[in-house]
């Protein structure tokens, strides 16, 4: 008679309680981290200039270099197959990764297209070349996403 050994049922509960905590944090962390990547590459405040001066073309861009961290976290996630501790090494390198290219994309965008991040939000009005940004951070994101995967 072959048995099967079965967990019990609180110790599937409590392993993914934890599992969803600690990916929950790491990814609070990294997309803080990416928020404040963003900070740096742009004159002024970043919080100031979405808060206060409700600047259109600061909150398109850091919302899709964000979204596109999101995409890069939820497909390490997901790659992990359940292994927590690999996965969450695996989520923290590849958001770092995702982070790191999204700024060289902006830098890139910069040099070579010529479309300044610096400029944009310097501007009190939605520019067209925000929204060009801005779908291209969730192109990389995406990009990378997918390579995880």
């Amino acid at each position: 008679m072959l048995t099967t050994q079965s967990t019990p049922f609180a110790e599937v509960l409590g392993h993914g309680a934890l599992a969803i905590t600690a990916y929950a944090v790491l990814g609070v962390l990294l997309l803080v981290a990416g928020f404040y990547v963003i900070d740096m590459a742009i004159p002024g405040r970043l919080s100031r200039l979405i808060r206060e001066e409700r600047n259109p073309n600061a909150t398109a861009l850091t919302a899709s270099g964000l979204v596109a961290v999101g995409l890069i976290v939820a497909a390490s996630i997901w790659s992990s197959g359940g292994a927590l501790r690999e996965g969450l090494l695996a989520t923290l390198v590849f958001g770092l990764v995702g982070i790191a290219v999204q700024t060289v994309g902006m830098i890139a965008f910069d040099r070579i297209v010529g479309i300044s991040v610096r400029s944009l939000v310097s501007e009190p009005a939605l520019q067209p070349a925000t929204i060009l940004l801005s779908a291209t951070h969730v192109a990389i994101g995406l990009i990378t996403a997918v390579a995880v995967v």
